[in-house]
């Protein structure tokens, strides 16, 4: 069923425009990962389709009467209300319905008429039929289920809201969202505030739903998890692929490559005409370069196809440290409860080591009393020779906000060149003016590009990064990503960003919460194998509600969106369309292809249907799987 639509929607600001022409439809059961740099606009699009901002131009339309809904970044609670009265709140309009259906069933009771009656039993009878869809007969259950689903204890439930912390009252806000179950889901960042458990339930619960949602999120695992389509933002276009995150990055490339090509064909094909131009024009043969002539006049031109550039990001070899870093010995730290106890380790040079564990399990504690910064309740750090280290802190308390970004990165070296300053700045994405901008009126990933490339500017050779990746988008978090492959020092890094660890680390610290570590040579994708499939936190065993649903609390099946057809004719169609864009591109690649300028726009034209039908195709066979199975 068709939800929401837009089109033409266009919005910028004294810049120049954010994005033009964006339009598409969303249906039930889609679940949109919409991508792009930071400062491309899609915070300004989540607002525009939620009715919070208007566009400069365009429209925005709700179908079937569904309701939007967005997650507030400034939520709005009552201060005394409990967290489970707040939480409840979401879901008044149910609560004021099953109200109204005991009036009605009374009123029924005492009818004066038939027709009193009857007009009574329909009421009722719709009202038990809201109630029944969205299993209105059990909130208490549902707000439970939520609240520990995103990492809120039993005990907190009576505790007053603002009691609670800025990350605790996003996870409320996003907790009432979910309740209140929109039509339209607009989630920005869903998983901030989440430890790895909470993100882990949230996928499941989303990819449970029938609603539509738009998903603004630089977590890459919760994007290839949950989304079917991607979105992407770019250079003021809005370009759709089929398929999770994963299978946008193949798309993209590939696609990058076609229009490469169909671009390059064509430019080939212009210079040979001007040369023609250029050596007949005024000779025999000048009617015929006149005529080629005319005919480049006419021709439509190919852009040239622009690449998301990521920054370039590299940290230089330093000095060589010794081969043992650090080395733990029966390390122990407690607050108000146990952190860690018994938890010995080495860390030997070049070793990448991330941490791991639930909020508050002490993975940036573990880091300060490496770093020496904190004092352990038992057992030594043993530090190795010759190590120069960096800390990047998460907070990025370590930046001096009144300094300008060029100065902040600047090292206690007097023979460094402002020159050479800036153009460490600009291969991290600094650039122009921004370099002259003081560090407080920079944004957070810009202030994360600083922190960063400050210890590039320092030469370390032992990397310590608290949650390097929070404010980063995802090029640049595929850019650090390969920096840190190359860098030939050491690196200790805690980090919830499970695509993160998994290509950067080959060895894991991975606290409990309850007081107990454990260390293991591999990534991420290991840690999950360890733990035999399932959610890989070390929290999972806890308190905090996982709910999967049993046989009758799973939703019925989602209704089709196309008509039944067997796999078979399916696969046979998507095997010819497939081979129908092979041809088109092909054709798009021959330079003859470009004397004929209509004849251009025919095979783009082709090719874009061939695509988009493979991509309708492979929806189509998807739902059949679902739904029909082998």
């Amino acid at each position: 069923m068709l939800l929401l639509s837009c089109s033409g929607l266009t919005r910028g600001f004294q810049h120049g425009p954010l994005f033009e022409d964006v339009g598409f439809e969303l249906h039930h059961g889609d679940r949109i990962g919409l991508v792009g740099p930071n400062g491309v606009g899609k915070t300004t699009l989540l607002r525009i389709l939620a009715g919070l901002d208007e566009p400069d131009r365009g429209e925005v339309r709700l179908h079937a009467g569904a309701k939007v809904g967005i997650l507030e970044q400034e939520p709005r609670f009552d201060a005394e209300r409990s967290l489970f009265e707040e939480a409840r709140s979401a879901l008044d309009a149910l609560l004021q319905a099953q109200e109204e259906l005991v009036r009605v069933g009374e009123a029924i009771t005492h009818a004066a008429s038939e027709e009193e009656k009857r007009r009574l039993t329909d009421r009722f009878d719709r009202l038990n039929e809201l109630l029944r869809r969205h299993d209105a007969y059990n909130l208490d259950h549902q707000v439970e289920a939520v609240l520990q689903g995103l990492g809120f204890a039993a005990e907190d439930f009576e505790r007053p809201v603002n009691t609670f912390s800025g990350g605790q009252r996003h996870r409320l806000t996003l907790a009432k969202l979910l309740l209140a179950a929109p039509d339209v889901l607009l989630l920005d960042e869903p998983s901030n505030h989440l430890d790895l458990a909470g993100t882990q339930w949230l996928e499941e619960y989303l990819s449970r739903q029938n609603e539509a949602m738009i998903l603004v999120s630089h977590d890459r695992c919760f994007l290839d998890r949950v989304a079917n389509r991607i979105f992407e933002l770019h250079n003021r276009k809005l370009t759709s692929y089929v398929g999770n995150y994963s299978a946008y990055l193949r798309q993209r490339e590939e696609r990058y490559q076609v229009q490469l090509r169909t671009w390059e064909a064509q430019q080939e094909y212009i210079a040979r005409q001007e040369d023609y131009i250029r050596r007949v024009h005024y000779g025999e043969l000048h009617k015929q370069a006149a005529s080629r002539r005319n005919a480049l006049e006419r021709l439509e031109r190919v852009e040239r196809p622009v690449a998301i550039e990521r920054p370039h990001m590299h940290f230089h070899s330093a000095r060589r440290s010794g081969d043992v870093v650090f080395e733990v010995q029966d390390l122990a730290k407690s607050y108000d409860r146990p952190l860690f106890s018994d938890l010995s380790f080495q860390i030997r040079r070049g070793q990448r080591v991330g941490i791991l564990g639930p909020n508050g399990s002490g993975k940036t504690t573990l880091l300060r009393i490496l770093l020496g910064q904190e004092t352990p309740d038992a057992g030594q750090v043993i530090r190795g020779y010759h190590l120069d280290i960096g800390y990047f802190d998460q907070h990025l308390q370590t930046l001096p906000g009144d300094a300008e970004a060029v100065r902040a990165v600047w090292p206690n070296d007097p023979e460094t060149q402002e020159q050479e300053m800036r153009n460490l700045l600009a291969r991290f994405g600094i650039t122009g003016e921004r370099a002259y901008q003081r560090v407080a009126s920079l944004s957070g990933g810009e202030k994360s590009r600083v922190a960063l490339a400050r210890l590039v500017a320092r030469k370390i050779n032992v990397l310590v990064l608290d949650e390097p990746t929070n404010h980063l988008d995802l090029w640049a978090c595929e850019a650090l990503e390969e920096a840190l492959q190359q860098f030939e020092g050491t690196v200790l890094v805690v980090s919830h960003d499970r695509w993160f660890l998994n290509r950067v680390v080959d060895m894991l610290i991975v606290l409990d919460g309850k007081g107990k570590a454990r260390v293991l040579h591999g990534n991420y994708e290991t840690w999950q194998r360890m733990m035999g499939g399932e959610m890989a936190s070390p929290s999972d065993s806890g308190d905090r509600s996982v709910p999967r649903a049993t046989a009758a609390e799973r939703p019925v099946r989602r209704k089709r969106r196309f008509p039944y057809r067997k796999l078979e004719e399916l696969e046979a169609e998507i095997a010819e369309q497939e081979d129908r864009i092979r041809q088109l591109e092909a054709a798009l690649a021959d330079p003859n292809l470009y004397r004929d300028g209509d004849k251009v726009k025919e095979t783009l034209q082709a090719f874009e249907e061939a695509n988009q039908r493979v991509a309708q195709l492979y929806e189509h066979w998807e739902e059949a799987v679902e739904l029909d199975g082998r």
